[in-house]
């Protein structure tokens, strides 16, 4: 799905639109009663982790998919990725492909299946919790502290797939922000209302490529993702000059015409240019000259914790 965020979505309260489009949340309050009802048994033959969420993009789930890979490898030594296709996200299969062990179907049964006859011992979902055809051993939901559940509405009157009791039914947040203050611990107090029993985990970015980069130079950006503020405050919290930022809806593919006008920006303001690691992968070879990306590692806070946690889940017996 290529989109802009609607602003109104992350009011701290539906407004005058949202209530508008309040008829048009019942399909899709239905259809999240409908896939409740649906029952599905854990397979036997492969343990199974879900990172996804009900806030729609935006929340760091795909970086976290890669962290959790690169957890789980040094514990297990059969780890894969699985990816269920869309056309629209090639960007999150390339960065996945090139960085984890992936396996990219139209079903995610058929994902599971492949990853069996592999001889995976543990299978990872980037996205997916929605989809109740597969038992998951262990369910994780990103949120994104600034953005939290925007104005708590259901889609298309807010950002939400399903309303926050849903976390019952989870065993894990990962909660993404760079700071910790008294609106964190309102957000956790919230999380532990729906689900006592919910492990929740802060986690925030750190770029890792930071060294390529002269922070006396202008420095343009740009960037087609779900939470683009994310990405420029990244840049601004580490003393980069950014002077113009260009922003394109979620998983945009790139024509030559919108790279091109960008070089010209910064040819014109004598800046560098800077994208995300996910828009990167989709320029071609020719586009890519003279641009350079950012690169992040996820770091979760108490991650011991987190390792004791997913091997108490697919350690122990279907």
């Amino acid at each position: 799905m290529r989109f802009k965020k609607p602003k109104f979505w992350d009011l701290k309260k539906p407004n005058f639109l949202s209530y508008i489009l309040m008829p048009f949340t019942i399909p899709v309050k239905i259809n999240n009663i409908l896939l409740n009802l649906k029952s599905s048994k854990k397979n036997s033959k492969i343990k199974s982790i879900c990172i996804g969420n009900i806030y729609l993009g935006g929340t760091g789930k795909t970086p976290a998919t890669i962290k959790l890979f690169n957890i789980c490898k040094n514990i297990y030594s059969n780890v894969c990725i699985g990816k269920k296709y869309y056309s629209s996200q090639i960007d999150e299969q390339i960065l996945l492909k090139n960085k984890t062990n992936l396996i990219c179907e139209r079903d995610r049964t058929k994902i599971i299946k492949k990853a069996i006859n592999q001889n995976n011992r543990l299978i990872i979902f980037d996205d997916g919790l929605q989809d109740k055809k597969i038992n998951y051993d262990l369910q994780i939901v990103c949120f994104d502290k600034k953005d939290w559940i925007g104005n708590g509405c259901i889609l298309p009157s807010g950002p939400l797939r399903e309303k926050l009791d849903s976390l019952k039914k989870y065993d894990i947040v990962f909660l993404k922000s760079n700071n910790y203050d008294s609106s964190m611990n309102q957000i956790i107090n919230l999380i532990k209302n729906q689900n006592p029993e919910i492990k929740i985990f802060q986690t925030y970015y750190k770029p890792i490529n930071l060294n390529k980069f002269n922070i006396e130079d202008k420095f343009i950006i740009f960037s087609g993702i779900g939470n683009p503020r994310g990405f420029r405050e990244t840049l601004t919290a580490n003393r980069m000059n950014i002077i113009e930022e260009i922003v394109f809806p979620d998983h945009n593919s790139y024509e030559d015409r919108d790279i091109e006008k960008i070089k010209e920006d910064a040819k014109s303001l004598n800046a560098k240019i800077i994208t995300t690691e996910k828009d990167y992968v989709k320029l071609s070879e020719k586009n890519r000259t003279g641009i350079d990306f950012l690169e992040i590692d996820l770091i979760i806070e108490d991650e011991e914790k987190l390792i004791n946690f997913i091997k108490s889940k697919v350690d122990e017996k279907h």
